[in-house]
């Protein structure tokens, strides 16, 4: 069983910043791949970002590529995600999730159906 918490969410306005964390806890955090996924009212949760188990490889959502950072400190059993040049259409509730063993490739890490733990999430807010 992994405990997932996510934190760091809030209130900014359009071209500002925040940075999410996810603190893992329960099973060995660096044998999952981790990802972020987010979810805006009436709207099916969709790909932010993810990060492989093995070498760290990075893959991210196109509406957020340039803007966002997803990054992992197995020491720390902490997954972030720094989110930059924030718009109004990044509001939602940001999620974490994690898969054992996913294989190493956007085709498997951005499906949501593949990952076994979540978050409860963060709410982001953009204000324009």
């Amino acid at each position: 069983q992994v405990r997932l918490v996510e934190s760091g969410g809030g209130l900014v306005q359009a071209g500002g910043s925040l940075r999410l964390s996810c603190a893992a806890s329960g099973r060995p955090f660096s044998n999952y791949a981790m990802g972020w996924f987010r979810q805006a009212p009436g709207k099916e949760r969709e790909f932010v970002a993810a990060i492989s188990w093995i070498g760290g490889t990075t893959y991210y959502g196109d509406s957020v590529k340039g803007r966002f950072t997803i990054s992992r400190d197995n020491a720390k059993n902490t997954l972030n995600l720094q989110m930059n040049s924030l718009k109004p259409d990044d509001t939602a509730v940001y999620y974490c999730a994690a898969g054992e063993a996913l294989p190493n490739n956007i085709v498997v890490l951005s499906k949501k159906g593949r990952y076994d733990y979540w978050g409860r999430g963060t709410q982001v807010t953009v204000s324009s």
